[in-house]
């Protein structure tokens, strides 16, 4: 039976730690989306609120779009809660679309309902 020495399993230890990283990298986060501002309107189909971030699904010109809103303490923060997602109630998302052509997928700064603004990131600089 071959012998696995240290400087491989360090190597291999250090490769697994930097895979995870990346893969997480390359969703979480803002490097995703695009840098220019975005805003859409539509209407609930359905909620996922939890970690690591919440998500909207909104009905656009008959087209689903998902909008990424914060984590739950971010939503606490500001007041979103899930009855103020209901389906059927329409929203105006103010964000950064997915840089995918193609990808339905917004990271909402700021969530808009019955005209009221909804902050998930107010120290974010438009």
């Amino acid at each position: 039976m071959p012998q696995i020495r240290f400087s491989q399993l360090l190597g291999f230890a250090v490769l697994t730690v930097f895979l995870a990283a990346s893969g997480a990298q390359a969703h979480h986060g803002w490097a995703w989306a695009t840098d220019e501002e975005f805003e859409i309107t539509g209407t609930v189909e359905s909620v996922r609120l939890g970690n690591p971030h919440g998500e909207v699904t909104i009905s656009v010109d008959g087209q689903a779009w998902v909008v990424e809103v914060g984590q739950p303490w971010r939503n606490d923060r500001v007041g979103l809660s899930r009855e103020m997602l209901s389906q059927g109630r329409e929203i105006t998302v103010h964000g950064h679309r997915s840089a995918r052509e193609g990808e339905r997928l917004v990271k909402a700064e700021r969530v808009v309902i019955d005209g009221k603004n909804y902050d998930l990131y107010p120290d974010r600089e438009s």
